[in-house]
């Protein structure tokens, strides 16, 4: 990857002891925004504020923190700017996500628009809160994509580095877009008419690139890592990252519940996950017709639902889930153990992240 000097072991605990110093990189980001913003709208600024400050796993921010410390052996503290930035992409993708899947909370809160429509309603403004709350949501999603270049701009490192970093966001953005779009595509069509394939390539370029890929990269390349030697980074991080979706599938249809404390809502609200792919594909007409019964049916009654999940676990669906991430975790491990290019002291680092994203409960 590039010449390393001091390298020393560093594992997830010690990475997230950076946590309380990345929260005080972004309640700085905001208080910046909120001084230079005009009078009438830092209110606006403060709801985005609320919104990235009311928690979540960090685990993107994490990884940018691993990527610079696997491409130099050092301790992450010039790149918490840069773990920042994701954390400001990662609200931006989840505003807009929630208007588009109607979602009604996040991060044990309102979703933003629906915390916007409620407090138009309430002021007695003029025209739909839903509309105000749907359009002032889409802009403030807007409002953080230029968090995430200014942290990406005012990370520590030469200006090829920062040149270098800014260039994966880039690509990163694109293809989560891309993957958006055919996620968003997929959900139009009847499920015999996804497959595989289609289920895979939205993972791969939507939850794949943004939630392991690039923050590795973007802390790899401010680390002075050239481009052309993170082949095995990206390899090895993608198959995580699809495996980690896949994972996330799984709990989402409502399966370890009991561990997850998730509730089935994903069969409802119609995804075309993999599990149900593959069920539609091998089910029975009847199979079919349970499936259908719940598919798109947000008000479908819990015992349809349970019985679409047991088309899921008959049809064999769920251990074919099961076993192709277990597929992607050893085609990923097999290549971080031969790679030359990942410096031997990171590769437990590595292994213990796909560990952690996919051998999980919640």
């Amino acid at each position: 990857m590039m010449a390393v000097k001091r390298q020393f072991a560093v594992n997830l605990a010690a990475l997230y002891r950076y946590l309380p110093a990345l929260e005080s990189e972004l309640r700085k980001d905001y208080a910046r925004a909120r001084r230079e913003a005009p009078p009438s709208l830092r209110g606006f600024v403060e709801v985005n504020r609320e919104f990235t400050l009311r928690g979540g796993k960090r685990f993107r921010a994490i990884l940018v923190l691993a990527g610079y410390h696997i491409a130099t052996g050092r301790a992450p503290q010039p790149v918490l700017a840069a773990a920042a930035a994701l954390e400001h992409f990662q609200s931006w993708m989840l505003i807009h996500d929630d208007i588009i899947d109607h979602a009604e909370e996040r991060r044990g809160g309102p979703a933003v628009h629906r915390l916007l429509a409620v407090e138009h309603r309430k002021l007695g403004r003029e025209g739909s809160s839903e509309e105000y709350g749907v359009g002032i949501g889409i802009t403030l999603g807007d409002l953080e994509e230029p968090f995430t270049v200014e942290s990406i701009l005012g990370t520590t490192g030469t200006p090829g580095a920062r040149l270098s970093a800014l260039t994966e966001y880039v690509r990163m953005t694109r293809l989560t877009a891309y993957g958006q779009l055919l996620d968003i595509r997929n959900g139009t069509l009847p499920p015999g008419e996804v497959s595989e394939r289609d289920v895979l390539d939205v993972h791969r370029l939507k939850s794949a690139i943004y939630t392991v890929v690039s923050p590795l990269r973007i802390g790899a390349l401010l680390g002075g890592a050239r481009a052309t030697r993170l082949t095995d980074l990206e390899a090895v991080g993608t198959d995580i990252g699809v495996a980690f979706q896949l994972r996330d599938d799984v709990l989402g249809a409502g399966f370890d519940a009991d561990e997850s404390g998730k509730s089935p809502n994903d069969l409802p609200e119609g995804k075309r996950t993999l599990l149900v792919v593959r069920a539609w594909q091998k089910g029975s007409a009847e199979d079919r017709s349970r499936l259908e019964r719940v598919l798109g049916h947000t008000q479908a009654a819990p015992e349809d639902v349970e019985r679409a999940r047991e088309v899921i676990r008959t049809t064999g669906s769920l251990a074919y889930s099961e076993e192709r991430i277990a597929q992607l975790l050893r085609r990923a491990y097999a290549r971080l153990d031969s790679s030359r290019q990942i410096p031997k002291a990171g590769k437990p680092l590595l292994r213990e992240i796909g560990e952690r994203l996919v051998h999980r409960r919640a």
